[in-house]
């Protein structure tokens, strides 16, 4: 299993933190923003394939902002897993 980081980009958190096992994502903890919904999207999306979250959180916006905590989530597990 390899920790990542994601330094977001448009949104309240500032970093995403998980675990990456294969294809499967893990641990999932954002820094900063909505703690209570942050940590359901985190346990909602935990163990699911780098796929199932991608296409299930891509493209998510949140009021005018063109991203979102779940956007930018399925930003960072794709990358982590494209350039592992």
């Amino acid at each position: 299993m390899k920790h990542y980081q994601y330094r977001t980009s448009g949104i309240c958190p500032s970093l995403i933190d998980f675990d990456l096992e294969g294809n499967s994502v893990h641990n999932v903890q954002f820094t900063g923003g909505c703690n209570g919904n942050l940590k359901a999207i985190g346990k909602l999306i935990e163990g699911k394939s780098v796929d199932e979250i991608h296409d299930l959180l891509i493209g998510n916006t949140c009021g005018r902002k063109p991203t979102s905590c779940a956007d930018q989530l399925a930003q960072a597990v794709k990358h982590a897993r494209d350039n592992a």
